[in-house]
């Protein structure tokens, strides 16, 4: 089969500026970011994230097979009640991070784009007797992201995915351009990416590296059931749990407004009293400019830098808050 076009049709309206890595393929923005910002947050507009892997498992054991690979309590999933789930390495270092919705005969997903191929690898590796089928359904369909309080209609027939900050549609990929020409304006990547950092919600590749566990990142409850055990990984996460000192903790940063650009993915965070030649102590994830906030960040730390410690990012100064308790 051959895989669909790298680039959203969408990158043709007016405006639009392609986003750079790991996005590629959407518009980071159409013109005007922090007017879009403003639309998303008050529930105008919807995201085009047609970039990211869709894959769909069907069969009648789907929910009970998934619940012994995932991190999260799936085995009575109700239909269309959405959740986010994680797969973790034997040594409990996240490899996936999925989010997903059951439509009473299909379980959907989307994931990072790039990543639905290395996902289906390893469920297809774990299929042994179970009658479930695992189905790449990226060249099908697209994901669109409506903000909480649209008042867009999804297309009849579509799967949806509602969630606190709004609804996943699980689009058809041919119906694409169609809902965008249907009125509510298309809003940037960008603009999504900050309100994110804002809510302080991990992104896996962005918030996590190869070393990365779930407590670190605050996936813990969200993503990670406590209550369930049968997954790979399960040993890590209640050692951690027990004795509640995972070794680094995400931060959310308020950077100095008067820096003229972001500190990008893996800039150096050093303690701000050590200086530029200080010793490194984490890493920008995810920086962001914001409507209202200013210049944002999301950063992993060590876990013993002290709470109130002014930071350095790079050369830009930052004030910390807690997002993972130490």
């Amino acid at each position: 089969m051959l895989r669909h076009s790298s680039a959203s049709p969408l990158l043709s309206l007016p405006g639009a500026v392609p986003a750079e890595a790991p996005d590629e393929g959407v518009a980071a923005h159409y013109g005007d970011l922090f007017r879009e910002q403003r639309a998303l947050a008050n529930g105008s507009g919807f995201v085009d994230l047609s970039h990211r892997g869709v894959v769909t498992v069907s069969g009648p054991e789907r929910l009970s097979w998934l619940h012994l690979l995932l991190t999260q309590h799936v085995s009575e999933l109700p239909p269309g009640q959405a959740t986010e789930a994680l797969i973790l390495s034997a040594n409990g270092h996240v490899e996936h991070a999925l989010y997903l919705v059951d439509d009473g005969e299909t379980t959907w997903l989307h994931t990072e784009p790039g990543k639905q191929e290395a996902l289906i690898a390893y469920l297809e590796s774990m299929k042994f007797f179970y009658r479930v089928e695992v189905a790449d359904r990226t060249d099908d369909f697209a994901v669109v992201h409506l903000p909480a309080g649209s008042i867009v209609e999804a297309p009849e027939g579509t799967v949806v995915r509602e969630i606190p900050h709004g609804r996943d549609l699980f689009l058809p990929r041919t119906e694409l351009e169609a809902f965008a020409a249907a009125g509510s304006p298309a809003i940037g990547i960008l603009a999504l990416e900050a309100l994110r950092v804002e809510a302080h919600r991990p992104r896996l590749g962005l918030e996590t590296d190869h070393r990365t566990i779930p407590h670190e990142v605050g996936w813990i409850g969200g993503a990670v059931h406590l209550q369930k055990g049968c997954y790979r990984g399960q040993e890590t996460v209640a050692r951690v749990q027990n004795l509640g000192k995972p070794p680094r903790r995400l931060v959310f940063l308020h950077l100095d407004g008067s820096e003229v650009h972001l500190p990008p993915h893996g800039t150096p965070v050093r303690l701000a009293a050590d200086g530029e030649e200080g010793r490194q102590l984490g890493f920008i994830t995810t920086s962001a400019r914001h409507h209202e906030l200013g210049p944002i960040a999301l950063a992993l730390v060590k876990r013993n830098v002290p709470t109130d410690a002014p930071l350095l990012a790079g050369s830009t100064a930052a004030a910390q808050e807690v997002v993972v308790e130490p």
